[in-house]
């Protein structure tokens, strides 16, 4: 009997029809003869309209009245569907993020998860009943209801999974979404993007961090901290879609596994600044108190003198200029410059380690095309640039035909119906035996 932690998004529990849907679908795994824990996120756009209507009220809610009226959001989801799954004759059990077990650190509207006590389920459980569990939601050490923040509810199923040890009971993972996995690119930019049948965690929290929607950055290195391998599949239709799991020596036979664009970028640039640590220090101080996430950040030295330049969403740049400003006015020296209409184009791949002349070829099919690139960073699984926003869509398109990417899916899955093929025939064979 293995253990299946199922989360479902607000999209796959967005009316009483799909409720009904999810409740089948989790019937199948019971039925299987497997043990079953449900994290459920709040239906459709509910957080949304939870935090319009305070502002309406109070457009200075505090943190914690927030997370106290958002958290009902999944409230309601789980109620219905434990009602979903007790009419069809399946014995659930609806409970808040607290009620499960979820710790956390305290922080509104940001929370993490600090520790995960597993015996209320482990008891419904053994009573042969399925939690059905509050994402995005957890109880701080002093008992306050706390929001754990975007992709609160991916996180919550994997956190639950780990302390559940899911796979070493045979079981995994399986987020549930509107989309039927992982792509080499979105779906919705590149008309034949591929569907991957496995990816690595690494490659995965890359592609995360680079936008990707389907999982969030938190519950991948989850996944990846306590090995439980997470299995993304579409809510409403039967498909096999992505695996994300440890590395194999085989995934680095491919160089590239996905392409992705971040779109509405700016750059912030320090000229002239003084070339020393306690500058650097002081600004990415500001930066950071100002709540603000800096990416592709490089550093030009002159000598005395140094340039820093730094990429941020367009939304915070009003929040950057002032920050790096009182910077600048505290050393007494150097120039602000912001640039707007930018767009991040990246690959990623573990294959990258093993394999060299990507960033050649990258670099070549966009310049063939007349893209002019503004900065590169790299890491060991990742090459990004920097591109002119009108660009960003013919850049992706390129860099995915580039790689061979729309290929990838298929090549994949018919490696993995060889190898099957392999095992039967060896299993078929007689073994010898000893005269």
């Amino acid at each position: 009997m293995a253990t299946f932690v199922q989360k479902f998004g607000g999209t796959s529990v967005g009316d009483v029809e799909r409720i009904g849907r999810c409740a089948a679908r989790i019937k199948q795994r019971v039925d299987e003869g497997h043990r079953v824990v449900v994290v459920v996120s709040a239906m459709g756009h509910t957080t949304d309209e939870l935090i319009s209507l305070a502002k309406e009220i109070n457009d200075q809610a505090s943190r914690r009245e927030l997370d106290m009226l958002m958290a009902t959001g999944e409230q309601v989801s789980v109620a219905l569907l434990a009602l979903a799954l007790q009419r069809i004759g399946v014995p659930a059990t609806s409970l808040t993020g607290g009620q499960a077990g979820i710790v956390t650190d305290g922080v509104y509207g940001r929370a993490r998860v600090t520790k995960v006590s597993r015996d209320r389920l482990e008891q419904e459980l053994d009573e042969g009943k399925v939690p059905v569990v509050c994402g995005f939601q957890g109880l701080s050490k002093d008992g306050e209801i706390t929001t754990l923040g975007r992709g609160g509810s991916d996180t919550t199923a994997v956190a639950l999974a780990a302390a559940l040890q899911v796979a070493e009971h045979g079981g995994q993972c399986e987020i549930f979404t509107d989309v039927d996995g992982v792509y080499t690119a979105d779906p919705r930019l590149v008309a034949n993007a591929s569907k991957l049948q496995r990816i690595s965690y690494e490659e995965m929290l890359e592609l995360a961090l680079l936008g990707a929607q389907v999982m969030h950055p938190r519950a991948v290195l989850f996944g990846e901290r306590y090995g439980v391998p997470i299995h993304v599949r579409h809510s409403q239709r039967p498909n096999e879609g992505t695996l994300i799991c440890r590395e194999t020596p085989d995934m680095e036979d491919v160089m590239v596994v996905g392409a992705a664009l971040k779109n509405d970028l700016g750059r912030v640039s320090l000229r002239r600044i003084p070339n020393n640590p306690g500058v650097q220090g002081l600004l990415f101080e500001a930066v950071a108190k100002a709540g603000i996430l800096v990416d592709d950040i490089v550093q030009t030295e002159f000598g005395e003198i140094a340039s820093i330049s730094f990429t941020v969403d367009h939304s915070e740049l009003a929040d950057v200029k002032i920050a790096a400003s009182k910077v600048l006015d505290r050393v007494g020296t150097g120039e602000l410059a912001i640039e707007i209409g930018l767009a991040k184009i990246s690959v990623v791949g573990t294959g990258m380690k093993s394999h060299v002349g990507v960033a050649g070829k990258m670099f070549t099919a966009l310049g063939n095309a007349g893209i002019s690139i503004h900065n590169i960073t790299t890491s060991e699984i990742k090459i990004s640039c920097i591109v002119g926003k009108e660009h960003a869509h013919q850049a992706l398109s390129i860099v995915h035909e580039t790689f061979g990417l729309e290929r990838l899916g298929a090549a994949q899955l018919a490696a993995t119906a060889n190898a099957a093929i392999s095992g039967s025939i060896a299993s078929d064979v007689e073994q010898p035996t000893k005269a």
